[in-house]
């Protein structure tokens, strides 16, 4: 009778449901794995169409979200890929050395690069203080972090004078160290915005930090942690306002990173203990000491026949 009954027939997915799908994998890679999951994404899917079509879009959402850095022909610098810097939909400002990268956002690379416009650059004022700032977060960046890069915007105001408007930077940090090879790789982002408040002569801070790391030896391991801060200082010359932001930044990025720390370190003995149960089901300890007690080792031993 099983066998005359037909079995029931496998909805086929669309195009379009096969594209968020590989979207979806694509974009929750881990930290410096995107390549490494396109690439059985598109063995699985067998449709160059439909994998070409959710790689021109999860790519340029998880290069800029990830913060990825590429290095810019002839060796004239690093440009990082942020949404703070995107001119066009592939390219992007490198403040630092006034200059344009032209990117491939699927094969991760910078294909070329062009001079900034004075459009596309703030003005002498903003750029005083641009610079000045640049300078302190690329020295604290060198000291805190090996492999990390940093870059600062002009996310407000780009386009003022002088004295008596408001202006925004913005601060990007992002640190990777990627080690397939043993089975671990890791990232730090962090993005802090610094409003320059003319009126009140008052420099807010508001700061976005994020780990990310994946640890593959005989298992699964991720980690995604976010973290929020706020802090604020005056307003000073540009070489003091940048040495104070410096100073700010420093402190709340260490803060955070001695917590985790901390908090990794105790989780044997905290976490990972209070997910124990602490006594069975029947509440009593377990006599090791005198196991004959029960049946179950009782049968064992006669069935074995080694009683005494």
């Amino acid at each position: 009778m099983a066998d005359d009954e037909e079995a029931p027939e496998v909805e086929q997915l669309s195009d379009k449901q096969k594209k968020e799908i590989a979207k979806w994998f694509l974009l929750n890679s881990p930290p410096g794995e995107i390549q490494y999951v396109a690439k059985d994404v598109r063995s699985v899917l067998d449709d160059d169409r439909v994998y070409n079509e959710a790689a021109a879009e999860a790519f340029p959402v998880y290069n800029k979200s990830h913060m990825i850095c590429l290095e810019m022909p002839g060796r004239t610098g690093d440009v990082l890929i942020t949404s703070f810097g995107e001119l066009a939909e592939n390219e992007f400002l490198d403040p630092r050395t006034a200059q344009v990268a032209i990117v491939d956002h699927v094969k991760q690379v910078c294909t070329d690069v062009r001079p900034a416009t004075d459009e596309e650059l703030p003005s002498p004022y903003i750029e005083e203080f641009r610079c000045a700032l640049d300078a302190e977060i690329l020295k604290y960046v060198g000291e805190a972090y090996p492999k990390g890069v940093c870059s600062v915007y002009c996310s407000k105001g780009k386009d003022v004078e002088g004295p008596g408007a408001d202006f925004e930077l913005v601060v990007v940090i992002s640190a990777a160290r990627n080690s397939p090879q043993n089975f671990c790789n890791g990232s730090w982002r962090s993005v802090w915005n610094i409003e320059f408040r003319d009126d009140i002569q008052i420099l807010e801070l508001q700061g976005k930090l994020q780990v990310g790391a994946h640890y593959f030896e005989e298992g699964n391991v991720q980690l995604d942690a976010k973290h929020e801060c706020k802090d604020s200082t005056i307003f000073q010359a540009p070489d003091d306002s940048a040495l104070s932001i410096a100073n700010i930044i420093r402190h709340h990025e260490t803060e955070y990173l001695t917590s985790l720390e901390a908090c990794y370190t105790n989780l044997p003995d905290t976490t990972f203990k209070d997910l124990r149960r602490k006594l069975p089901v029947t509440r009593t300890l377990f006599p090791w000491h005198n196991t004959l007690q029960f049946s179950l080792t009782r049968d064992i031993t006669k069935e074995l026949g080694i009683e005494k």
